[in-house]
């Protein structure tokens, strides 16, 4: 988001947002991965938090990118292999490339996919989503994972997706904001008892496994003034959310690892690390 924004509450492309609920002074993790992809809907606080994260880490880009990339892999897999025809994405962020309904309905074009997110500014740009395949259906709601029972009672997720069928929860790059008081495993459960057998789960975490040369004070500090402070988990703590399910081969690795695609580009990221895991289990 160019500057102009900043200053401008007026932008007729958020006319029925209150200029209150978006605050170009905190950074937003949405907008911060926006940058970080090179998406333009961002403000100068998102940035310098961006640019404090690739000083301290020169992958970072590259890595968010792989990281992108590999929930790309995953729908694609869910749809065109596993058969999966609903999808519940929640934290989606900015649709800078390929938004999940796109990937999804190149396979299936019925898909049907329900997008959650808490931030005005996605929500704004999401409405922009909603034209997908005639034959699928899409919707945007305003809401936090934190609250899934408000997700799953919410009468456009309950128009678009059946949950007496499988469905599909996407968690990709949003659980490592929700702290541990925040009882990220509660919420976790919670989506999962909703869905029935058959319903997958795709996930991916921010980790500081590979790297050994940050403290966890160094690497969540450009995230210490945003909206949402950086928790990163353990190979062990990640896992945990998959319990009770089945994990589907590889398992939870390193997403430029999990099924990579022999002709997509693989970027060399600097230090070698993507520094965040990514898996896909199915509900027995």
């Amino acid at each position: 988001m160019h500057s102009d924004r900043e200053t401008d509450p007026l932008d007729p492309a958020y006319a029925d947002v209150p200029a209150t609920r978006i605050n170009p002074h905190i950074p937003h993790p949405a907008r911060i991965y926006d940058y970080l992809l090179g998406g333009k809907d961002n403000f100068a606080s998102d940035r310098k938090a961006a640019e404090a994260l690739i000083e301290m880490s020169p992958g970072t880009r590259e890595g968010v990118r792989a990281h992108r990339a590999f929930v790309g892999r995953a729908v694609r897999y869910l749809a065109a292999e596993a058969g999966i025809t609903q999808f519940l994405d929640i934290g989606t962020g900015i649709p800078t490339q390929d938004p999940t309904h796109t990937i999804a309905q190149q396979a299936v074009p019925e898909a049907r996919v329900a997008y959650v997110d808490n931030d005005p500014i996605v929500l704004v740009h999401g409405r922009a989503l909603l034209t997908g395949d005639p034959a699928g259906s899409t919707a945007m709601i305003e809401a936090d994972l934190r609250q899934p029972e408000k997700i799953l009672s919410d009468p456009a997720v309950q128009d678009v997706l059946d949950f007496t069928r499988p469905v599909a929860v996407i968690l990709a790059g949003v659980l490592h904001f929700i702290t541990d008081e925040e009882n990220p495993y509660g919420v976790v459960e919670q989506l999962k008892a909703a869905v029935p057998s058959g319903s997958h789960l795709l996930l991916s975490h921010i980790t500081l496994d590979f790297a050994d040369h940050l403290s966890r004070e160094e690497a969540t500090k450009p995230y210490d003034k945003s909206s949402a402070p950086m928790v990163p988990r353990t190979h062990d703590e990640t896992l945990r959310f998959f319990e009770g399910w089945d994990l589907v081969d590889p398992g939870l690795v390193e997403v430029v690892t999990w099924r990579p695609d022999p002709v997509e580009y693989q970027e060399q990221i600097p230090g070698g690390h993507a520094w965040a895991y990514g898996g896909l289990a199915i509900k027995p």
